[in-house]
């Protein structure tokens, strides 16, 4: 296995990862990154293997489990309970129950809403050059989200400003001043909640909260602080990727001078979810000693699994380089797989089939005005802004 070099904050691969993914891919299936000193897999057959084999995991082992300094112990502690980092049989627990509220027609059935909606954020674009991040793909899923739950839409810019504190804990280069965003933003958020979690445990509504207070399996219900958790999560990652994943969806999309009509938006959809992903890696445990494609792994041992660049992998792909939006649909990775398979993903496939071909369609002539920037925010891939015209 070739260890290779590449800073996650450097300004060249912040724009442009994907050189760095095809040289590491053509060294075999797994290499090993220098600055993160761990394994590192970009191919998709080994990604896919170690998604799906539960031998590996997302809980460290106990004997590698990191020792948390007190000023984080409030992330943590929030991370305690969320299904996104625990496996069986706390993850089954928690997922199952979540999944009982959490329901495909709840979802289906907010298709009209997001299609209202899309038009009312047209509706107020300015005449001129706009943010379409600040103006559009930021409030269109904090907003659906925060209906969802049943969280007022005037608490929205708090969300996004939590969620944005938040996620910085998984960022590249993180110092003291990110983490203290970040545990202030948790404890707001926290306290939100749970003063929200106890009003409708007072005054059941007809919302995701209260069905998530409602739901019981086997006799199991979730305690308030799992509630709690799972609410952030719900909120962090029902928009985060979203916003990001509209961005670079659009970009591409003018930048190939390609359209997104409702005939082919499923396809184009998935495309742009495969070309330019919003999260990048995701890492896992080894909970075993295991062989994957001729590497072996010893328990304990950390590996990350490239999304992005399984995603552009030329044994699974047709010149996978190129954005072709009427490619036809095959699995990609970037909602995982197996066990920790994205529950949000139906939302965010619903949002994004529903509003991108609104606003090609409201918009026809839509350009971009400036060259966009992505921001130094690696694990996540994302644009500080995405400056247009209509």
């Amino acid at each position: 296995m070739k260890t290779l070099h590449q800073s996650p904050l450097d300004t060249a691969f912040v724009q442009n990862p994907y050189p760095f993914y095809e040289a590491a891919r053509a060294e075999g299936p797994f290499f090993h990154w220098a600055e993160y000193g761990m394994a590192c897999t970009g191919n998709a057959a080994a990604c896919n293997a170690i998604f799906r084999d539960r031998r590996f995991g997302r809980e460290a082992p106990a004997e590698r489990a990191p020792e948390i300094p007190p000023h984080l112990a409030p992330f943590y502690a929030v991370e305690a309970h969320s299904m996104l980092e625990l496996e069986p049989p706390r993850h089954t627990r928690l997922r199952g129950l979540v999944l009982r509220a959490f329901t495909s027609r709840r979802i289906a059935a907010l298709q009209p809403e997001i299609e209202a909606l899309t038009h009312q954020l047209i509706d107020a674009l300015p005449a001129g050059p706009f943010d379409l991040l600040a103006q559009f793909g930021q409030k269109l899923p904090v907003i659906i989200i925060a209906r969802l739950l049943g969280v007022p839409e005037t608490m929205s810019d708090d969300l996004l400003r939590w969620s944005n504190a938040m996620v910085g804990m998984y960022m590249a280069g993180r110092d003291r001043a990110r983490e203290d965003r970040a545990i202030a933003a948790t404890e707001a958020f926290v306290a939100f909640m749970r003063q929200y979690v106890e009003a409708r445990r007072a005054d059941p509504r007809d919302d995701l909260i209260t069905s998530l207070i409602a739901a019981e399996e086997a006799g199991e219900k979730l305690t308030t602080d799992e509630l709690i958790t799972t609410c952030i999560l719900l909120l962090n990652a029902g928009h985060e990727a979203t916003v990001h994943t509209i961005g670079n969806g659009v970009k591409t999309l003018l930048q190939t001078r390609h359209t997104v009509t409702p005939e082919n938006a499923e396809t184009c959809v998935e495309e742009i979810l495969r070309f330019d992903p919003a999260l990048h890696m995701f890492t896992r445990w080894a909970y075993a000693d295991i062989d994957v494609m001729g590497h072996a792994f010893h328990r304990g041992d950390q590996v990350a699994l490239l999304l992005a660049s399984a995603n552009r992998d030329p044994g699974l792909w047709e010149n996978p380089g190129q954005f072709q939006p009427n490619r036809p649909a095959k699995p990609h990775v970037s909602f995982g797989a197996g066990l920790h398979f994205c529950v949000g993903a139906p939302l965010a496939r619903l949002e994004l089939q529903a509003a991108l071909p609104i606003l090609f369609q409201r918009l026809p002539k839509l350009r971009l005005v400036e060259p966009p920037v992505y921001g130094d925010v690696y694990h996540f891939h994302g644009l500080t802004k995405l400056m247009v015209q209509g």
